[in-house]
C-alpha cells in the first residue's frame, strides 16, 4: 500500500505558505499563481494553520469582507488535521472524508514536509487499481 512519503516523493518538494499577518489577497494571489486550492500558514518554522479557497469563500466573500484589509490569521483554519509520512493512502482517504477536508499537511516531528490533496490520494488509488488490473490480466493470459 502506498504511503504519504511515496506520494510526496512524486511531487514537487516546494511547499507554498504565507505568514499569519499576510493580507488574504496575497494568499489568494499565491494560490492562483500556483494553481493550488490551499496554502499553509507558517509562523516561521511553525505550522499555524491552513487557508483554503473554501475559507476564502465562506469567511470573506459571503461576509462581504475585504481581502486587502483582512489578515490570513483572521480566517485561516487553525485546528489542523495532519498526517505523518508513514500514513497509508487508505488512512488519509478516511481522514479527509471524516473531516470533510481537501488538503492534508504532512508533518514529521513538528517539521512540515509537504501537503497532499484529495486529488493526490484519488490518483494513487486509481494508479494502484490499474496496476492490479494489469497484473491480473497478465496472470490470466499466462495461465
Amino acid at each position: 500500500m502506498t504511503t504519504v512519503r511515496q506520494l510526496l516523493d512524486g511531487k514537487s518538494p516546494e511547499v507554498h505558505a504565507v505568514r499569519p499577518d499576510a493580507a488574504v489577497i496575497d494568499a489568494i494571489r499565491l494560490m492562483a499563481e500556483k494553481s493550488i486550492g490551499a496554502v499553509l500558514v507558517m509562523d516561521g518554522p511553525v505550522l499555524a494553520g491552513i487557508l483554503s479557497e473554501r475559507d476564502y469563500a465562506r469567511k470573506i466573500v459571503l461576509r462581504d469582507r475585504s481581502s486587502r484589509d483582512t489578515q490570513v490569521a483572521e480566517i485561516m483554519t487553525a485546528k489542523l488535521v495532519t498526517v505523518a509520512p508513514t500514513a497509508h493512502v487508505a488512512h488519509c482517504l478516511q481522514v479527509v472524508t471524516d473531516h470533510r477536508i481537501r488538503h492534508l499537511p504532512v508533518v514529521d516531528n513538528g517539521k512540515v514536509l509537504g501537503v497532499i490533496s484529495i486529488g493526490d490520494l484519488v490518483k494513487a488509488v486509481i494508479d494502484a487499481q490499474a496496476q492490479e488490473l494489469e497484473q491480473l490480466q497478465q496472470y490470466i493470459v499466462a495461465g
